[in-house]
């Protein structure tokens, strides 16, 4: 191969996701990570009685940073195996304490747990980014809480809604999936220190029996590393069901945001609503005015990508035999890291978005209009009975008309004239000015204004009072 040629790089690295959550899931994370993990576990066990000083114990924090990765990569071409090479290169910085490294523990000491504090620390990111998303969409709901518009059934003109209620619904499955990831979070659980097959074998031989000291180590290394419980019990694994769990909550994240691109992407092609465009963005380049909603086009297909990713580790945590087998480790490398690095751009994406979405009042009214007259043909049944119409007569003559102006709009290109005809057949009773009084869009939104004071009030404020000290984040598309 030509060295002018460049290798693969991760569309994800290159284009999509924040170099904060790409160094979360970065070999630096990961290995210092580890080397926490180490000094922990020295710390604990120094603590315990076992024969590791406090001098070892600084020196292991003292490299903690200062990884040597062209030692390790040597040292794992001859051990063929990655923890067993960082053991010995760590070793190498400190002579001192490289007896005492891993002391009693298995390579998932170090790679489970290092996996879960990772997860943990890419779900923090995720949580501060999806409640900027719903800042966004909160002050825009309150906006825009009392301005008739279409309703869809379908994808076909339904009873008017609001364009703040329709914001609502948005923002309800976001709250949903931020119901789901705080629960998650909060029952996320280190592996701790469980030996080769979950039985802590190895710790109970080295306190000689003593089983509270063994599980007194596990608190101690918890506690040090940020989390309140270990998993109750394992194999040499923690159950590969965590990583499923946690990116189901991301699949769900997804499914949202696809949702709410597939509905901006159908509101900018009726020209009711768009995304936030650049000045010199181009949309075609052989149409020079076409408006694409190319950033939530690109939000759909990340969350397609992540949605599917989410099988991964659902395969996976139904095919591990007994203890442990190694048909995880290449997968979960790939499919955990990924998915968090999809849903960290389309919340990117998605702050970007709902922060410049773009409303058009007279387009949207419009719209009401020519087919407001369809809606309102109930009322001005109604009110023709209350003067001494007969109903079902009445009934009869709107489907009739109703048919003819559906004509007039879909055959002629005409616009609707179901009014006029009403105006025309003395069996309505009613006048212009009457008909024109029914025909306020804002008659017929039923409780949208105030459904959505209430759930932002009841549901939605809450959480950002709460966490108001991270609100006001945005994020500049580059490309």
């Amino acid at each position: 191969m030509s060295g002018n040629v460049k290798s693969y790089e991760s569309p994800f690295c290159t284009r999509y996701a924040s170099e904060e959550m790409q160094y979360i899931f970065s070999a630096d994370k990961k290995f210092t990570t580890w080397r926490k993990l180490w000094v922990a576990l020295a710390r604990a066990e120094m603590k315990l009685g076992l024969p590791v000083t406090e001098a070892q114990v600084k020196q292991l924090e003292e490299h903690v940073n200062d990884v040597d990765y062209e030692a390790a990569a040597e040292r794992e071409k001859i051990t063929r195996h990655d923890v067993m090479a960082h053991v010995f290169t760590y070793g190498q910085a400190c002579p001192d304490a490289a007896g005492i490294i891993h002391l009693g523990a298995t390579s998932c000491y170090v790679g489970d747990n290092t996996d879960v504090i990772i997860m943990r620390d890419a779900l923090a990111i995720v949580r501060r980014k999806l409640i900027n998303v719903m800042n966004n969409l909160a002050k825009f709901a309150e906006e825009y809480k009392d301005m008739p518009c279409l309703g869809y059934t379908h994808l076909q003109p339904a009873q008017l809604t609001t364009v703040g209620k329709r914001v609502t619904l948005w923002l309800n499955e976001l709250l949903m999936d931020f119901n789901d990831l705080e629960y998650r979070i909060s029952t996320l659980s280190l592996l701790g220190s469980k030996g080769t097959t979950g039985t802590q074998a190895s710790f109970v031989e080295l306190f000689e029996g003593d089983n509270d000291k063994v599980k007194e180590l596990e608190r101690m290394i918890a506690e040090e590393m940020g989390f309140d419980k270990v998993v109750p019990v394992s194999g040499q694994t923690y159950s590969r069901k965590m990583d499923s769990q946690v990116l189901a909550v991301l699949s769900g994240i997804a499914q949202t945001a696809s949702k709410f691109s597939y509905d901006m992407r159908l509101l900018q092609s009726f020209k009711e609503m768009e995304e936030p465009r650049g000045k010199k963005q181009i949309g075609s380049s052989a149409m020079a005015y076409k408006r694409n909603p190319m950033r939530c086009e690109r939000i759909t297909a990340l969350a397609r990508y992540v949605m599917i990713d989410s099988l991964n580790p659902a395969f996976t945590a139904g095919t591990q035999w007994f203890e442990r087998t190694l048909d995880d480790s290449a997968n979960k490398r790939i499919s955990v890291a990924e998915a968090f690095l999809g849903v960290d751009a389309i919340l990117n994406i998605m702050m970007n978005v709902t922060d410049g979405l773009v409303v058009y009042p007279e387009i949207i009214r419009r719209r009401v209009m020519a087919e407001l007259p369809f809606m309102a043909s109930e009322n001005v049944m109604m009110n023709a009975v209350k003067k001494g119409g007969n109903r079902q007569e009445l009934h009869d003559r709107i489907m009739d008309y109703s048919m003819i102006a559906g004509e007039q709009v879909k055959v002629y290109g005409k616009d609707n004239n179901l009014c006029e005809l009403i105006l025309a057949d003395p069996m309505f009773m009613v006048t212009r000015e009457e008909l024109e009084a029914v025909l306020k869009p804002e008659n017929y939104t039923g409780r949208s204004s105030q459904q959505v004071d209430e759930f932002l009030a009841d549901f939605i404020k809450p959480v950002l009072e709460v966490n108001k000290d991270i609100l006001g984040e945005n994020f500049e598309m580059k490309n």
